[in-house]
This record gives structure tokens, C-alpha cells and sequence, in this order.
């Protein structure tokens, strides 16, 4: 590699291209910013998209307007919850969103199995067929229920030290699972409504986030939404 003299102070120095890259501030060569995506931000798709699919089915848990069959919102958990979150998901990676992209792709692919779930067609309700069989069932969808807690859980640890509002739509998730979870290990109808209740305040944290992200991206936003950022301290 060709080598750059610096003649005119009697010294030598060597600089390889991969090395001038690598330099620090202070290391006598200006810094390469690393390139930037020109995606928009897709955290209000993915938010919004949550919130609709887990409001429905937590009113459909509430049995409001006596609705017991959650079935009707397969389609909004394949199409909205699922495959829109998956793509919000896809487009937070290039952006460098660690967490964003995560959340988005797990919680998208958790509404398509969901949906898998509840389809005649797939087999899996099929394979208890019989009264005889629910409490297998129970169980089954139970521990499908707590696996997602513990992925939640996960994500509220990471988001700690984001903000208040992040924390909060986290917790309300997890509390949710945990409900639903405990509704069927129990055959309670009572725990399922409670999870029902805490997923409907859940999708309302996620449209107030996606709201505010929305409305970040104005220029001038009829209203900013204060997300409750902590104060980072500067080391």
C-alpha cells in the first residue's frame, strides 16, 4: 500500500487508507461518517399496526358485545399486526435500530403464529378435538403465552433506559401475558378479561408512542407529545 511522505518536516509517515478510517479525533485525520439511511422512520407503522391488533383481540378477551370467538381478527393479525410489523421491523435494520427492529419482527411474527393458531385449516386447534382434550389445550396455549412474556420481559430490560413511555407499554404487555397466561392454565374467564383489560391500555400506550413519533416528523406539529425521556449524563 502506497505510503504518504510528509517531506517538508523531515518526517515520515505511513498512513494506509483502512488507518485513516479507523483514526480517532485525535489522531491528526478527519473522521468518515458512517453512511446514512434514507429510510423514514417506520416506528409509527409498526406501533400503530400493534396497537390496532392487540386492541381488538383484548376487547374480543373483554367479550365485549358478548363476542367469545376471537376468530375475526385473523385477518387484522396476519395482514396488519403481522406482516406490517415484520416490514416496520425489516426497515428499522438498516436504520441501525437494534431494538426497534427486534420488537417489531418478534411481535410481527408472534400476531402470524397467533393467526396460525385460530385457522381451521393449519391443524393446530384440530389436534384437540375433543372436551376430553382442553386442558391440553389450556396448557399448551399457556406455555405459548409465558414464552412471549419472557420475550417482553427481555425488551422491557433493554428499554429502561429509553424513556417513560417505552417502560410503561413494556410492562403492560408483560402484566398482560402473564394474565392470559394464567387464564388458561386456570381455565379462568376471570384472568382473561383482566388480561384483556390491561392489552386494551397496552394498545393505547403504543398509538400514544406511534402518535408521537408521527408528529416528530413534522415540521410543525400541531402538538408534541413528551415521551419522558431521561436525561443522559455526559461522561
Amino acid at each position: 500500500m502506497a505510503a504518504v511522505h510528509d517531506v517538508e518536516k523531515g518526517g515520515v509517515e505511513a498512513t494506509t487508507p483502512s488507518q485513516a478510517l479507523n483514526r480517532g479525533r485525535n489522531g491528526g485525520v478527519n473522521n468518515y461518517a458512517a453512511p446514512v439511511s434514507r429510510i423514514g422512520n417506520p416506528g409509527t407503522l409498526g406501533l400503530f399496526s400493534f396497537a390496532s391488533t392487540t386492541l381488538i383481540l383484548s376487547l374480543y378477551n373483554l367479550q365485549t358485545r358478548s363476542i367469545t370467538h376471537a376468530n375475526v381478527v385473523v385477518g387484522m393479525a396476519i395482514f396488519c399486526g403481522g406482516l406490517a410489523q415484520l416490514l416496520a421491523g425489516m426497515w428499522e435494520f438498516p436504520r441501525g435500530n437494534v431494538f426497534g427492529a427486534t420488537a417489531f419482527t418478534s411481535y410481527g411474527a408472534f400476531w402470524m403464529s397467533y393467526a396460525t393458531i385460530l385457522i381451521p385449516g393449519s391443524g393446530v386447534l384440530a389436534a384437540f378435538p375433543t372436551e376430553a382434550d382442553a386442558p391440553e389445550l389450556h396448557s399448551a396455549l399457556g406455555i405459548y403465552l409465558i414464552t412471549w412474556f419472557m420475550v417482553t420481559f427481555f425488551l422491557l430490560i433493554a428499554a429502561l433506559r429509553k424513556n417513560i413511555a417505552f417502560i410503561t407499554l413494556f410492562a403492560f404487555l408483560a402484566i398482560t401475558f402473564i394474565l392470559l397466561a394464567a387464564g388458561e392454565f386456570t381455565a379462568s374467564a376471570g384472568a382473561t378479561k383482566a388480561g384483556g383489560a390491561l392489552g386494551a391500555i397496552t394498545a393505547m400506550v403504543a398509538y400514544y408512542i406511534g402518535l408521537s413519533e408521527l408528529l416528530a416528523t413534522e415540521e410543525m406539529p400541531i402538538v408534541r407529545l413528551p415521551l419522558g425521556v431521561f436525561n443522559r449524563r455526559l461522561d
